[in-house]
C-alpha cells in the first residue's frame, strides 16, 4: 500500500512538473533561426515591393500585401510564422517587451515577455493560425489586438 501511495505521488508530481511553465532566454539556435526568418521576409518584401519590412507600424502593410497578393499562402507555414517574427519585433519595441522560450506542456514557443511579469504574446503564430484556418483578420487588426491586450497590463509610466 505505501509501494502506491508512493508512485501515486510521484506520477501527481511529474505531472505538476508538465503542467508548469517554464520560461527560458533564447539561445543561440532560436536567434539564429528568427534571423533567417526575417531576413526570408525582407527577400520577400523586396522582391515584390522595393522595400524592407516592418521598421515601423505603417510597413505592416506589406504583410498584408503579401497575403492579398497571394505572395503567401495559407499553406506556407514557415512564411507565416516569418510574418510573425516580425509582427513580434514591431510589438517588442513598441510595447518594450523581449523575446523568450516559453515551454508548457503543449510544447516550445517562442514568445514576447513584458518585463519580468507573466504576461506574454505568442505573435510568431498570431498570422499563421488564423490565416491557416482561413481566417482573413487584417494584420494590422492582429497587431491592434495584441497591443491593446498588453496595454492594459503595463504598469503606469511615473508621474502618470
Amino acid at each position: 500500500m505505501a509501494g502506491l501511495l508512493c508512485a501515486l505521488l510521484l506520477a501527481q508530481g511529474a505531472t505538476a512538473q508538465l503542467v508548469e511553465n517554464r520560461v527560458t532566454a533564447l539561445n543561440p539556435l532560436d536567434r539564429q533561426y528568427m534571423d533567417l526568418q526575417r531576413q526570408s521576409l525582407n527577400d520577400m518584401t523586396l522582391r515584390y515591393y522595393g522595400s524592407r519590412c516592418c521598421r515601423s507600424q505603417t510597413e505592416l502593410d506589406y504583410l498584408q500585401r503579401l497575403l492579398d497578393d497571394a505572395h503567401v499562402r495559407p499553406d506556407q507555414t514557415r512564411e507565416l510564422q516569418a510574418m510573425g517574427v516580425a509582427l513580434g519585433d514591431l510589438l517588442a519595441t513598441e510595447l518594450d517587451m523581449h523575446w523568450v522560450v516559453y515551454e508548457d506542456i503543449r510544447g516550445r514557443s517562442r514568445a514576447l515577455r513584458l518585463g519580468e511579469t507573466e504576461n506574454y504574446l505568442f505573435p510568431v503564430t498570431m498570422i499563421a493560425r488564423r490565416h491557416e484556418g482561413g481566417d482573413k483578420t487584417p494584420v494590422q487588426e492582429i497587431y491592434r489586438l495584441a497591443y491593446e491586450a498588453i496595454e492594459t497590463v503595463r504598469p503606469p509610466l511615473p508621474f502618470q
